[in-house]
């Protein structure tokens, strides 16, 4: 499966499309106020697609072991220490709402963590490539 992102920014505007398997959608993401730029930073959409990622495969594992889950919260956070420097101290936490009991969720979890594809390729530190773009 296909998995992409576009950002077409200026000045005055600020466009955000994703697109899975062919199918797209845009994203309300302002530009900055101060000038060129999103207002959300790529720092805040790593985290955002760290929680995503695992909010959403918590439903997909919990469907597939046959888990009632009422809702999910999850929080993820990083250092970033400076320009041009990896982040660091790279976490999460998850909280699930369910009736079942405390230790099926705590595995529910604990599987989802090994699945979570986002977590996943940031643990093998995958490799990113610069392509040039003609128009």
């Amino acid at each position: 499966m296909q998995i992409s992102a576009l950002v077409r920014n200026s000045i005055s505007m600020n466009e955000v499309f994703v697109t899975t398997a062919g199918a797209q959608q845009s994203l309300s993401v302002p530009a900055k106020s101060s000038g060129g730029g999103s207002a959300v930073n790529g720092g805040e959409f790593l985290m955002l697609a760290l929680a995503t990622c695992f909010c959403n495969d918590v439903y997909r594992e919990a469907a597939r072991l046959n888990i009632l889950v009422e809702s999910v919260e999850v929080e993820a956070s990083a250092e970033f220490p400076g320009v041009g420097l990896s982040a660091t101290n790279i976490t999460y936490r998850a909280q699930v709402s369910s009736p079942a009991p405390a230790t099926v969720i705590a595995e529910l979890l604990r599987q989802t963590d090994v699945v979570a594809e986002v977590h996943n390729t940031m643990r093998t530190g995958a490799r990113i490539e610069l392509q040039t773009w003609k128009k």
